[in-house]
This record gives C-alpha cells, sequence and structure tokens, in this order.
C-alpha cells in the first residue's frame, strides 16, 4: 500500500488537489462577479453623475431660457416704444402740416375781409352802415386773435412747455371767470347762460382747465342759435363731472368719433356762422389727456349736446380754502412776502388767474390789470396807490407797453417801485428798454422758484 508522505494517508494528495482545483475555480468566479458588481456601480456611479449633470444643464438652460425671454420681452417693449414714438412724431408732422395749411387760409381769409372793410369804410357816411363795417372789423381781427392764441395753444402742447401744475381749484369761480368771457357773446345771440354747481373743488391745474372749460363753453354757445347754455356739475364717486349743455342742433352718431379729429368741424360746424378751422375741441382732448381728466359726449340730433370733463373731486371749498388759508400763513412766514401788495400786469387773463393764485399761495395781495385802460382807471380812484411790486408783460394789447403801466405806477408813487418784466421777446431791443427803464427782465416760461426768489430779493 502507498502512503501519502505528508500526512501518511493514501489518496488525500487527490482530495486536496481537487479542493484546489475548485477553490481556484471558485476565486476566479468570485473575481469575475466583483468585477461584474464594480462595472455595475461604476455604471451606476457614472449614470447618476450624468443625472446630475442632466439636472444642472437642464437648470441653466431654464434660466438661459428665461433670460432670452426677459431680454425678448424688454427689446419688445422697446420696439413699441420706438414705434409709438415715431408714430406720434409722424402723426405731429401730419399735424403740423395740415395745420399751417389751414391756419394761412384762414389768417389770409380775416386779413382780406378787415382790408375790404377799412376801405369801404372810408367812402361810407352812412352812420349805421360805418357801424356794420366797423362790427366786420372786429369781427375778423377777433378771428385772427383767436387763431393766434391756438397756434401758441398747440406750440406749447407740442414742445412740451405746457405742463400740468396741480392744484385745488374752485368751480364757482372757475365757472364765474368763465362766464363773464361768454355772456356777452350769448346776450348778443339772445342765448340764455346759467350755471348750476355746489361750493366744491377739484384738483387740477387752473389754467389749463379753465382753457378747456371756456373752449367748451364757446363753442356750445357758438353753434347753438336759440335756447340755453348750461354749465354745471354732478358727483360721480371720486370724480367731479363738469357739464356743458346746450340746445343746438346735436352731433350725428356718425360725428362723434371724428369730433375730436384736428380740422373736423361737422355739420353744426358748416352751418355755424362762426369763424374756426375745427382744432378746438382737438386742443381739449390733448389738455385732457396731459391732465389725464376723462372727455364725455352725449347728444341727440335736434335737441342738443353735454360734453362732460371728469376731474377728481377736492372737498368742499370753505375746507379747501380753510386749508389753503393755513397753507397761505405758513408761505408767507417762509417766504418773508406777507401782505406784499403786488400788481401783475398781463393782457391774457389765465395768466393773471394763474399768477393771483401763485402770488397768494406766496402770501401776497394780487392786484391785476389786463392793460392801460384800467391802470388809468385804478390810479383815477386811488392816486395814492402804491404797490411794493410789479410783475408786467412787455407787450401788451393794442401795441401797448408793459412798462408804459410801471411807468404810471412809479410816477404817481413818486419812486421807483421794483419791477420784473416777463416776456418771451428775446430781442436785443426789448432787453435794453427794459434795463433803461430800471426794471428786471424774466424770459417765459418762468420758473415759479426764481420769480419768487426775485420777488423776494427785489422786495426785502
Amino acid at each position: 500500500m502507498t502512503m501519502d508522505s505528508r500526512n501518511g494517508f493514501p489518496g488525500h494528495r487527490d482530495a486536496l488537489e481537487e479542493l484546489e482545483r475548485r477553490n481556484a475555480k471558485l476565486a476566479k468566479i468570485n473575481a469575475a462577479l466583483m468585477q461584474r458588481v464594480e462595472r455595475s456601480m461604476d455604471y451606476q456611479a457614472n449614470a447618476y453623475s450624468m443625472f446630475q449633470t442632466a439636472i444642472s444643464l437642464e437648470t441653466q438652460v431654464r434660466a438661459r431660457t428665461e433670460e432670452l425671454k426677459a431680454a425678448l420681452n424688454r427689446l419688445e417693449r422697446a420696439n413699441d416704444q420706438l414705434t409709438s414714438a415715431r408714430d406720434s412724431a409722424e402723426r405731429a408732422n401730419r399735424f403740423k402740416t395740415g395745420f399751417f395749411t389751414a391756419v394761412g387760409h384762414d389768417l389770409l381769409q380775416p386779413l382780406h375781409a378787415a382790408r375790404l372793410s377799412l376801405s369801404a369804410l372810408g367812402e361810407i357816411r352812412d352812420d349805421r352802415q360805418q357801424g356794420r363795417l366797423i362790427g366786420q372789423v372786429d369781427h375778423a381781427l377777433s378771428t385772427i386773435e383767436e387763431l393766434l392764441r391756438t397756434i401758441l395753444d398747440l406750440s406749447k402742447l407740442e414742445s412740451g412747455a405746457l405742463r400740468p401744475s396741480f392744484q385745488a381749484v374752485e368751480v364757482l369761480d372757475l365757472f364765474r371767470s368763465v362766464l363773464v368771457d361768454i355772456e356777452p357773446i350769448a346776450r348778443d345771440k339772445g342765448l340764455i347762460l346759467t350755471m348750476r354747481s355746489r361750493d366744491v373743488a377739484v384738483t387740477s391745474d387752473p389754467l389749463m382747465l379753465r382753457r378747456i372749460v371756456q373752449n367748451l363753453l364757446a363753442n356750445a354757445v357758438q353753434y347753438t342759435e336759440k335756447g340755453r347754455v348750461m354749465l354745471g356739475t354732478r358727483r360721480r364717486g371720486s370724480q367731479l363731472r363738469i357739464d356743458v349743455w346746450d340746445t343746438g342742433p346735436g352731433i350725428a352718431p356718425s360725428e362723434r368719433t371724428k369730433i375730436f379729429d384736428e380740422f373736423h368741424r361737422g355739420a353744426a360746424g358748416q352751418r355755424s356762422h362762426g369763424g374756426g378751422f375745427g382744432v378746438g375741441l382737438s386742443i381739449i382732448a390733448r389738455m385732457s389727456e396731459a391732465l389725464g381728466h376723462r372727455i364725455e359726449l352725449c347728444s341727440e340730433v335736434g335737441r342738443g349736446t353735454r360734453f362732460s370733463i371728469y376731474v377728481p373731486f377736492a372737498g368742499d371749498a370753505p375746507s379747501v380754502r380753510a386749508l389753503r388759508n393755513g397753507v397761505r400763513s405758513q408761505a408767507a412766514r417762509a417766504y418773508r412776502l406777507a401782505a406784499t401788495k403786488a400788481v401783475v400786469v398781463d393782457n391774457d387773463a389765465g395768466v393773471r388767474d394763474a399768477m393771483r393764485a401763485l402770488l397768494d399761495s406766496w402770501g401776497c395781495d394780487a392786484y391785476l390789470f389786463g392793460g392801460l385802460a384800467e391802470v388809468e382807471e385804478l390810479l383815477a380812484t386811488e392816486p395814492t396807490f402804491r404797490p411794493h411790486i410789479i410783475l408786467a408783460d412787455y407787450h401788451l394789447d393794442a401795441g401797448e407797453s408793459g412798462l408804459t403801466a410801471v411807468a404810471r405806477f412809479r410816477d404817481a408813487a413818486g419812486v421807483p417801485i421794483p419791477t420784473v418784466v416777463i416776456t418771451a421777446d428775446h430781442s436785443r431791443d426789448v432787453a435794453e428798454a427794459v434795463a433803461m427803464a430800471g426794471c428786471e427782465i424774466l424770459r417765459k416760461p418762468v420758473k415759479p422758484a426764481e420769480l419768487r426768489a426775485l420777488v423776494t430779493h427785489l422786495v426785502g
């Protein structure tokens, strides 16, 4: 019997070798399995890494997409603004071309009529015919004046020089001021002109609001042949509706969408004997837009028309006046202008009203004059009247000069009263004339702070 040299048991060597082979085989299988597991783990790690990368890329793509959308939105808004600005510029250019074509024709017409009337006036001895021709000349000159005022209003609106200055405006004072100007025309036509409103106030620019109401009222009187025209108000929530009613011919539905367009006068305008070339309502629309006030039209053909403008309600006028007086007292103490007598000489009623409001806010006592005739009337009744400061326009009506009014006040007082001449005339002749008169000069449009500083300096 053969013995195993290592353990002395026969056949044990074969069994051990078999075990070693199996162990080696299992080791290979285990190594292969471990490689598979490692590859699987690496794949999962790579997959997770790729998943994380994909999420990060998606987040970045989303962020870039949002940025791109925002940039496109900004570009779209900029394009819209540029388009709007271009359209506005083109519309303004078309308007100016049409306007100056129309106004040139309308200016030549009354000038031609005035020239013919003056020529005939020199050859006629009959008083009634002379009176009729004088009336024609007066009407022609009034038409020219209104056209020139319209040109000035439009130029201010187009240039942006006419900017709102919001404050409390007392409605009854506004109505009375407007009715004074329109009442003679209504009386001459046999129309009844009335107003109806509580003592309330609104928030607006006093000068621009007065111009709107005045134009609406003048338009109603012009196109109404019989009956009445009424100014009224109605409270509508936080707004006060200012109404201009008339019993005129009314406006057809087909014309209501065009009535605020430039140069559109409509059927009533064609029948009217008044002058004008259809920009009055356009100016009203532009001023209302600048103020943020809504305009409303209600009309029935054959019965009449109501134009309305919605203005923010400011409260009862007595409360507003009390608050204004308190502010005025504080301003008077702050500006050292309390009880300062300030004379304003200006041929424009709107400017006079605005100057009164401004001087009131500074604590001054304002005295308003439209021309030399009013100055002479005051000095005839109060020869000792002596203001502390004079604010005079250089160019007045009928070729008069504000410097003449200044000279009259100074002669009456016997002292060189401090004076500020306010003018839109930039010529050297005007500047030299103002300097020779010993007056200060300010160019229109005047900044209130600049004027207040100069007045305070001159009075102090």
